[in-house]
């Protein structure tokens, strides 16, 4: 059994350690590290009043990222049923932003305070979660299978894409 004198083990631990191998470990290090950054994804805002309802419709769904096709129609829908929605979405959102309100205690705010403004979260949600615009006769589609309520299940449940039955089948009564 040979042993190795003192000077030979110093001399390995002077020895340069290979640049490829300490490039490959940074550039994993750096990588793995980048992925635990919760990134915010930034969306172009073509119109000011499109930018502050999907900045809304963000806070109050709780996504990072929304369609921005959707919300284009969306917007637009509620935009033709509401006169003054555009404005409101302006005042919702500033006040959000004043008072530093938490999106899971707007509403119980917004209705303590008997505010004008107290609709709007409520058709802000129902657009996105059902994709329906008003109620009763004059509910309008906008989106079905885009809709959050179908987007949050789709890894396990899938919404027909079609009726079941025949042309009109589920306008009549059941027996």
């Amino acid at each position: 059994m040979t042993t190795n004198p003192p000077e030979s083990i110093d001399a390995r631990c002077d020895t340069p350690a290979d640049p490829a191998r300490r490039r490959l470990l940074a550039g994993l290090l750096t990588a793995y590290t980048a992925s635990l950054i919760p990134w915010a994804l930034a969306q172009p805002a073509p119109r000011a009043d499109l930018g502050a309802f999907t900045a809304l419709s963000a806070i109050l769904v709780g996504r990072q990222a929304l369609d921005a096709a959707q919300a284009t129609r969306l917007h637009d829908a509620l935009a033709a049923a509401h006169p003054n929605f555009s404005a409101d979405v302006q005042a919702l959102l500033a006040l959000i932003n004043e008072r530093h309100i938490d999106p899971l205690q707007l509403q119980g705010v917004l209705d303590g305070e008997h505010s004008s403004l107290a609709p709007l979260p409520r058709q802000i949600m129902s657009a996105w979660m059902l994709g329906v615009i008003g109620n009763g006769e004059g509910a309008r589609c906008v989106a079905y299978e885009t809709a959050l309520n179908a987007v949050i299940v789709a890894d396990v449940l899938k919404p027909p894409t079609y009726a079941y039955g025949s042309y009109g089948s589920w306008t009549g009564k059941p027996v």
